[in-house]
Order: structure tokens, then C-alpha cells, then sequence
């Protein structure tokens, strides 16, 4: 019995980590006033890059830093049209999803064959702290974890702080309730969502390169596999703070780690159900619990004068 709750809760930290970083990131930008719908697209995004650079160079430290690349200039791009020209948040981030679909699809084609081969690469690799990665059932699924791993829950406590004890975060904050208000008193609303959406394209990058060179090693299409709008329903499910959004990964990691081990059982289920596990608690969460909870007060609304 042991064994398999410490199968579980590994599995069900391993998942819930891109999720976890890339909610992270849409939490900055939501808590700044933008609904970056696009998140999926800059994840997958940073998956082809990572495993495409990693593949190219041996190296995964420069696989990570060609993902942020493609997130901040995916960010830019996306901050561009929705922040500067003030265009629909929605449509905008789904452009940029579909863009990203195609674009890593062709490239990868293009690099690798029309085929698609199979492709490993050499990623980053699990650092188990001294005496913790030994503690029974917590040890091996928090405390083994790979460098991208103990990033991501770290950051928790670092976003937390920074949105509720610094002037920084207070501005973020009021950017998102009340920009006019923010203007009154000084700050500079765009720029502040300008950083606030590139911090989340940095963050859903490093998803996307966590699944490419610490998970997987090798990327496919479509890999992030709707993780960017999980996340979505996390930040929403965790009301917008730091803490929340951590459980909320962390339960959404289970739900998708339960595919694996249920199947492994040999329960007669039929696959397919637990295929849907994630997304039918994503549905769930966003048709019976969003109504709920409150929203920064300018989600989504285009600042009209500054």
C-alpha cells in the first residue's frame, strides 16, 4: 500500500509541475488584467524549442533559454495586439494558439522528417536532497525532483510575496482591479501588463520545456495536450492567489496521474474515460465554481486612455 501512495504522489507531483508554472504565470497577468488565452500555444511553443535545442546542442540549460526566448517573443507578440491596440483578449489568444500548432508542427517536419521519428534527448535529471529524497512517500515525489521541479514550487512562496508584500505587486494588483485608479496614481498600466504577460510567457515556456527535457525528452505534436487551458481553470480554481493555485495543480495532477495508475490496476475501465479525467474536472471546475469566486475587478477590460 505503501508503495503505490508513493507511486501516486510521485506521479501526481511530475504532472501537476508544468501546470503548476504555467498557472503561475497566468496568474500575474490575470492579477495585471489580462486573460492570456494563448498560454497553450506558448507552452508548446517552449516544448519544440527546448527539445529542438537540447537535441541540437546537448546541453538542456540552452534548451530552457531558447523556450524563454520563444515565450517572451510569443508574449511580446501576443501584449503587442491586446495591450498597445487593445484588441479582443480572447480571440487574440486563440490566434496565437493556432499559431503555435502550426509552427511547431512545420518546424518539426521540416527538422526532423515528415515521419516524425522518434527523438530522445539527454535532459535534465532528478537532484534528490540529502536525507529528505529518503523520507517515506513525500521524499521521493517532492524531494527528488529535477531542478525545473523544485523552481516551480519555490516560486509559489517568491509570487506570493511579490503580489501581496511589495510595491511592485501592489501596482500589479491595482492594474488589474482599477486602471484608472492605477493612472491617478502614477502607474504606468500598460508597461506593467506588458511585464506581467511576458513573466507568464517566460513561465508557460518552462512548462512547455519541464514536459520537452525533464518529463518526456522528446517532444510531439500537440504534447502540451490542453495543459495551457487546465491551467487556466487552476488560476481560477485557486481564486487567484499563489497558495490556491498550488493545490489546484496538485489536484489536477492527480486527476491526470490516475489515468496511469488506474490503467495499471488492470481495472476493466475503458481507457478512454481516463483520458477524459482531466478535462471532465476542468469542466467541472469551470461550470460549478467560477461563478463563485472574484475575479480581479478589470479582467479582460482594455484600458481605453492612459
Amino acid at each position: 500500500m505503501a508503495a503505490l501512495l508513493t507511486s501516486l504522489l510521485q506521479s501526481t507531483v511530475t504532472m501537476a509541475v508544468p501546470l503548476l508554472l504555467a498557472a503561475l504565470g497566468e496568474l500575474l497577468a490575470e492579477r495585471a488584467g489580462v486573460i492570456n488565452i494563448g498560454l497553450e500555444g506558448m507552452l508548446l511553443t517552449g516544448a519544440f524549442t527546448a527539445m529542438a535545442t537540447t537535441y541540437s546542442t546537448a546541453m538542456p540549460v540552452l534548451g530552457l533559454l531558447a523556450a524563454w526566448i520563444s515565450g517572451v517573443l510569443l508574449a511580446l507578440m501576443f501584449a503587442y495586439v491586446v495591450v498597445v491596440h487593445r484588441a479582443n483578449q480572447i480571440v487574440v489568444g486563440t490566434a496565437l494558439n493556432l499559431f503555435a500548432v502550426g509552427i511547431t508542427g512545420v518546424a518539426y517536419r521540416a527538422l526532423f522528417g515528415v515521419t516524425g521519428a522518434a527523438l530522445t534527448v539527454t535532459g535534465f535529471a532528478p537532484l534528490p536532497l540529502p536525507f529528505l529524497s529518503s523520507l517515506p512517500v513525500i521524499g521521493p515525489a517532492f524531494c527528488s525532483q529535477t531542478i525545473l521541479g523544485y523552481f516551480a514550487f519555490v516560486l509559489v512562496p517568491v509570487v506570493a510575496f511579490g503580489l501581496y508584500r511589495t510595491i511592485p505587486g501592489l501596482k500589479l494588483r491595482m492594474v488589474g482591479e482599477n486602471p484608472a485608479a492605477a493612472v491617478a496614481q502614477g502607474v504606468a498600466v500598460r508597461f506593467t501588463q506588458l511585464l506581467a504577460v511576458s513573466a507568464c510567457g517566460v513561465l508557460a515556456a518552462t512548462a512547455g520545456a519541464y514536459l520537452a527535457v525533464a518529463y518526456a525528452h522528446t517532444f510531439v505534436e500537440g504534447m502540451s495536450a490542453g495543459r495551457g487551458f487546465i491551467a487556466l481553470a487552476i488560476v481560477i480554481f485557486g481564486r487567484w492567489s499563489a497558495a490556491g493555485v498550488l493545490g489546484a495543480a496538485l489536484l489536477f495532477g492527480l486527476a491526470t496521474a490516475l489515468q496511469f495508475h488506474v490503467q495499471a490496476l488492470g481495472l476493466r475501465i475503458p481507457y478512454q474515460f481516463l483520458l477524459m479525467l482531466p478535462y471532465v474536472v476542468t469542466l467541472l471546475v469551470l461550470a460549478g465554481y467560477a461563478g463563485r469566486t472574484n475575479a480581479p475587478a478589470a479582467l479582460g477590460v482594455p484600458l481605453e486612455t492612459e
